[in-house]
């Protein structure tokens, strides 16, 4: 699943999930020109329609994880500032008081290394949560 899609599930279905974490998610999709397009392509023009499916609109709904959410971005990443932009969800997050470890990794972008450099902090976050 991608990143987007464990954030819109975990803030859909708190109850199921102790711990949520992502890489590099457009977690803005209405606001990108990406998701945008996607959003078109399969919900229709009507950008009311795009809320449920969009994490940072989740939030300003009211939708809340109980814990804290990790999200870490490359700072080299290409698609960045045209399409991820972490900085909406962030700021959404932060007027809501939802907890969130929004983490921008310096030199790294959208490959497989930057997953695999911190893949490890992703599994240790999830274990503290998970009792191990």
């Amino acid at each position: 699943m991608g990143g987007h899609g464990a954030l819109t599930i975990a803030l859909k279905n708190p109850e199921t999930y102790r711990s949520v974490s992502a890489f590099s998610p457009i977690s803005s999709p209405s606001q990108v020109p990406w998701g945008q397009k996607a959003f078109t392509g399969y919900l229709g023009d009507d950008p009311k329609t795009w809320r449920p499916y969009d994490a940072s609109e989740l939030i300003l709904s009211g939708k809340r994880f109980p814990g804290t959410i990790l999200v870490d971005h490359g700072t080299a990443d290409e698609f960045l500032e045209r399409e991820l932009k972490p900085e909406i969800f962030g700021d959404t997050c932060r007027e809501a008081g939802q907890s969130l470890e929004l983490r921008l990794q310096e030199g790294y972008d959208h490959s497989y290394y930057f997953i695999a450099s911190f893949i490890g902090d992703h599994l240790r976050f999830h274990a503290e949560r998970l009792g191990d």
